[in-house]
C-alpha cells in the first residue's frame, strides 16, 4: 500500500526531534509499503529554516516532501500560528499532487496539518487516519498558551470536527482514550509511545570520552534531553540544581531547545550554577552516546491534571537506553515506570523534593542500574517500536486498503 503522512514536525533519524513517525515508515518500507512524507523544512525543534535535514536512509520507498512554512514560530505565539497556517496551506498544495495515495494519514499537534489530511484523503476518496500524540487544543488552554475564546472556541469545533470524519484515530497514550471518545471519534486504537532498543547501544568508551569531555567523568550526571518549552517546567530542574550546588558529584546536563532555552540559559547564570551544563539538540543516532553517558534521566511536565494523560516518548528512550527515570509526571506515565521498577516518581513542581530523590538515587548507584535494567526490558517487551508499527500497519490494512491506488 502506499500511506501519505502529512506531518509538520516530522524528524528524520539524523535530525533533532522526535523520530517517531521515520522509525515506523522504515518498519513500514520494510514490509512492502511505500510511505511519502509532507513535512516542514523549519526545524519544529529549533525554528531554524533550511532543509531540516535529509532521510537517514535512500531506501526508495520512503519519499520526504519537504513543503513551505513561516519560519518564525518560536517568536510568539501569534506567529507560531502563522507558521502553523502556511504549512497547513502548503502541505495540501504538495500532498493533493501526490499519486496512487491508499490511505492519508494526518498526525496531531499542531492540529491545523489535520484539515489538510482529511481535505486530501476526502478529494482522493481513500481513508482518513488521523494520530493524536497531544489533547490540542486541551494543553495549551491548560498550560495558558491559548487564551482567545473565539481560537478556544475554533480550535475545539476543529478538533471535533476531526475525530468525527476520522475512519479510525489512533492515539499514543491510553489517557487520551476517553477524551477522543467523549469528543466525536468513532473508532479509536491506541498504539503507544515507545522505543527501539537498537538506537541505543553506544560503546562504553563512546559515553566515557563524552564525560571526558564536557567534565563529567565521576559524575553522578542527570540528564534531561527534549524540547525547552514553557510546558516542561524546567525551571524546577534548575531550582533542584540550585539547592544541590554543594554537592560537587551531582552535575545536571539540559541537551535541547526550544522557546525558553534562552531564558533558561540566562537563570542559570544568574544563579551562577556550577553544576548545570547546557548543549544543543543532537540527532537521534547521536542521542545513544548522551544517554549511556548519564545515570538518571528527567522526564518533566508542569503540574496540570492534563499532562496526567501523557505518554512522552524521553520516557521510552530512557528506559530503551537502559536507564533510571526520574519521573516528574503524575498519571499514566507514572504507572509505566513503577509498574516496571525503572525508576522513581516526584511531584511535579516541587524542587526541593526532586533534590532530596536525586540525592538518595546517587548515593545507590547499583540500584540505578537496576532500574535502568527494569527499563530496557520492559521496554523489549511491552513498548518496542516493531511492535507498535506492526500493529498500526495492521490499523492500516483494515481500513479496507487495495493496493492498486487511485
Amino acid at each position: 500500500m502506499h500511506i501519505l503522512l502529512i506531518h509538520q514536525a516530522f524528524a528524520a533519524l539524523n535530525q533533532a526531534g522526535g523520530t517517531r513517525h521515520h522509525e515506523l515508515a522504515r518498519y513500514l518500507a520494510g514490509q512492502g509499503h511505500c510511505v511519502s512524507i509532507v513535512a516542514s523544512p523549519v526545524s519544529y525543534l529549533t525554528g531554524d529554516d533550511g532543509d531540516n535535514g535529509a532521510a537517514l536512509e535512500d531506501n526508495p520507498r520512503i519519499q520526504i516532501y519537504r513543503s513551505y512554512t513561516y519560519n518564525k514560530l518560536h517568536k510568539s505565539f501569534f506567529h507560531r500560528l502563522l507558521s502553523f497556517f502556511s504549512f497547513m496551506v502548503s502541505s495540501f498544495i504538495t500532498a493533493i499532487r501526490i499519486r496512487a495515495v491508499d490511505v492519508v494519514w494526518g498526525t496531531s499537534p499542531p492540529l491545523f496539518q489535520a484539515p489538510s489530511a482529511w481535505l486530501v484523503a476526502k478529494l482522493k476518496r481513500k481513508p482518513f487516519l488521523l494520530e493524536i500524540r497531544d489533547l490540542w487544543p486541551l494543553f495549551a488552554v491548560e498550560v495558558g498558551v491559548l487564551k482567545n475564546p473565539f481560537l478556544i472556541r475554533l480550535s475545539e469545533m476543529l478538533e471535533k470536527f476531526l475525530y468525527r470524519q476520522a475512519d479510525c484515530v489512533v492515539v499514543n497514550s491510553p489517557g487520551y482514550i476517553d477524551h477522543v471518545r467523549s469528543h466525536g471519534g468513532r473508532r479509536v486504537e491506541l498504539v503507544p509511545n515507545g522505543a527501539d532498543p537498537d538506537l541505543f547501544a553506544a560503546e562504553p568508551d563512546q559515553a566515557q570520552a563524552f564525560r571526558k569531555e564536557h567534565g563529567l567523568v565521576g559524575k553522578f550526571v542527570v540528564l534531561y534531553a527534549g524540547a525547552h518549552g514553557i510546558s516542561n517546567d524546567l525551571t524546577v530542574l534548575l531550582d533542584a540544581a540550585d539547592l544541590l550546588r554543594s554537592n560537587p558529584m551531582i552535575h545536571f546536563l539540559l541537551v535541547g531547545d526550544g522557546k525558553e532555552k534562552g531564558n533558561l540559559m540566562a537563570r542559570a547564570e544568574t544563579l551562577a550554577l556550577p553544576n548545570v551544563t547546557f548543549l544543543p539538540p543532537v540527532a537521534k543516532t547521536k542521542m545513544d552516546t548522551i544517554l549511556q553517558a548519564a545515570d538518571l534521566c528527567a522526564a518533566i511536565l508542569k503540574p496540570i491534571n492534563v499532562y496526567k494523560t501523557t505518554y512522552p516518548n524521553k520516557v521510552f528512550d530512557a528506559m530503551a537506553a537502559g536507564k533510571a527515570v526520574l519521573c516528574v509526571i503524575d498519571g499514566v506515565i507514572r504507572t509505566v515506570v513503577e509498574e516496571a521498577e525503572a525508576g522513581v516518581y516526584t511531584p511535579p513542581g516541587d524542587a526541593r523534593q526532586m533534590a532530596a530523590v536525586i540525592t538518595a538515587l546517587a548515593a545507590e548507584p547499583e540500584q540505578v542500574s537496576v532500574m535502568g535494567r527494569n527499563g530496557r526490558q520492559a521496554v523489549e517487551t511491552r513498548f518496542h517500536r516493531k511492535d507498535q508499527a506492526a500493529r498500526i500497519e495492521t490499523i492500516f490494512a483494515s481500513l479496507g486498503l487495495t493496493p492498486d491506488g487511485e
